[in-house]
């Protein structure tokens, strides 16, 4: 009988879990997590709406700079992207192939002095 009793109260001393200041630490990184992803999202969907619009416009076919400004600055109104503009394309032809390319940069402030800095470049052109 103590014998049994010895082994169950050495059992329960080896039984480990997460404690209440393991909780709370899980919790805070999964919440900074969560605001940086909020605040990083919006730029994301942004970026990619600007890719798509460079590929629409690379796959519709040869046209003049103008055209092709005019063309992104409609998709831009529609799809919401303000972070460029036409003009800030670069618009590159050798030969039948127009090659269509921008490159930004995004600063999110993320709390006090802290910010992150994103680098967005994408390249489409035209077959």
């Amino acid at each position: 009988m103590t014998m049994l009793r010895t082994h169950t109260l050495s059992f329960r001393g080896r039984q480990g879990g997460l404690g209440l200041i393991g909780l709370l630490v899980m919790i805070g990184i999964a919440l900074c997590v969560a605001v940086v992803g909020m605040r990083v999202s919006p730029t994301v969907v942004e970026f990619l709406a600007a890719k798509r619009a460079i590929h629409r416009i690379a796959e519709a076919g040869t046209r003049s700079s103008g055209e092709i400004v005019k063309a992104f600055d409609e998709m831009s109104a529609i799809d919401d992207i303000s972070s460029i503009t036409g003009r800030d394309l670069r618009i590159e032809r050798a030969g039948a192939i127009v090659t269509l390319s921008f490159a930004y940069e995004k600063r999110i402030p993320l709390f006090g002095r802290a910010s992150l800095l994103l680098q967005y470049d994408a390249t489409a052109s035209s077959n």
